[in-house]
């Protein structure tokens, strides 16, 4: 067997493992050993470990792509960054499944300076953050959210963009971010850099921009559809006219292609050199506002309904405080005081908030357990005293 060249079988998989390098004055001596492997048995798949390849010429490419042509399902894996990018320029990357070698690192100590649904946000030194997906599976949705990211980003909302992908110790994987000198809203509240009303301003200047933001609707999800979803959930937990109600009141706002954060809070927008810059951007959606104002306020108060200490844990700070700014952030939103309007909207945020809740809870906590029983008992309360007087959910 030639030394640059090993293979074994896994059932109807051949795994060849590649090391060195491969070139013009041993590609004809690989191709060779790989004929060799492919022979040795009948296989439907071809995995090449690239995780000893430290270099491959045009000649080793060729003999790739022959391997390709003689079984279809052949995949690189484990290429370090060097190699993937001799793949990349000669366009391997979109001919074959080219899977990166990623780096190891540990978030243990780190602290935590956002979080979400899908994941949470590290800061491993002073220059850098990770966001870490809490679906072991997750390179799909890091690769959507990078081009989420990236769609925002040219349409001019100031938001990071992952640099590089990262295998965590425990065996997750992470999107790592460039933030120098960059504190979260939370943080900044809480060291006391910042006041409520500047955070509310900063938080409302930034979601203004983001909802003035026209996309291309094939880019991204739209939240009408996901909203609906919640309700669907509750078909057999709802009595069926308050059901078939909420069903119509979701199906009723009208379809807007303007830009939605999706998971918009403290945590999720970071402050660089003056600049608010919005991190966490897998929820990136389109839609009405009436469902980003549902989602914000379930952040700052509507997890917090039966258990005020739920915001300390999840955003760091006090439950009053985060009643105090979400109230702010109403009123600089809507651009009005009058309490009547205000009180108007906030109905409908919550509504559709209490949705959203009553369906995580009960997937996550179950009603088979005192706190989910409880919590979905308040909510369920709560929805059947808004559901009477609302007969639209736009504003």
């Amino acid at each position: 067997m030639m030394e640059n060249v090993k293979y074994r079988a896994d059932g109807d998989a051949l795994v060849i493992e590649l090391s060195g390098h491969i070139d013009s004055s041993n590609a004809a001596a690989a191709e060779q050993a790989i004929t060799a492997a492919r022979e040795s048995g009948s296989f439907s798949k071809v995995t090449v470990d690239c995780a000893d390849l430290s270099y491959i010429s045009s000649a080793g490419l060729r003999v790739i792509l022959r391997l390709k042509k003689a079984i279809p399902d052949t995949c690189l894996t484990n290429v370090s960054t060097e190699v993937y990018e001799i793949f990349d320029m000669t366009g391997f990357t979109e001919m074959m499944d080219v899977q990166k070698a990623y780096r190891v690192l540990s978030v243990e100590g780190c602290e935590v300076i956002g979080q979400g649904a899908n994941g949470k946000v590290y800061r491993i030194d002073p220059d850098t953050i990770v966001k870490v997906y809490l679906d072991p599976d997750s390179l799909d949705d890091i690769h959507r959210e990078r081009e989420l990211a990236r769609t925002a980003f040219v349409l001019g909302i100031p938001t990071a963009i992952p640099y590089d992908v990262v295998r965590v110790e425990d065996g997750s994987y992470g999107s790592v971010f460039e933030m120098l000198n960059a504190d979260s809203f939370a943080k900044l509240l809480i060291k006391g850099e910042k006041t409520v009303d500047e955070i509310a301003s900063m938080s409302i200047e930034l979601l203004k921009t983001i909802h003035a933001t026209k996309v291309d609707p094939k880019t991204m999800p739209d939240m009408k559809a996901v909203a609906a979803g919640w309700a669907d959930y509750l078909k057999d937990y709802l009595p069926a006219d308050q059901w078939e109600k909420l069903c119509a009141l979701i199906k009723a706002v009208p379809d807007d292609d303007h830009m939605l954060h999706g998971d918009y809070h403290l945590k999720n927008v970071m402050y660089q050199n003056g600049e608010s810059i919005l991190i966490d951007m897998d929820t990136i959606c389109h839609g009405h506002p009436i469902f980003e104002l549902a989602c914000m306020r379930n952040a700052y108060v509507g997890y917090s309904s039966v258990d005020r200490s739920v915001v300390q844990g999840f955003l760091g700070i006090p439950y009053d405080t985060a009643k105090e700014l979400w109230g702010k952030m109403l009123k600089l939103y809507l651009g009005t005081e009058d309490e009547a309007v205000l009180k108007d909207v906030e109905d409908k945020a919550e509504l559709v908030g209490i949705t959203r809740m009553m369906r995580r809870s009960i997937r996550r906590m179950g009603l088979d357990t005192e706190e989910g029983r409880t919590f979905c008992e308040f909510c369920r309360k709560r929805f059947t005293e808004l559901l009477p007087k609302i007969d639209t959910l736009t504003f």
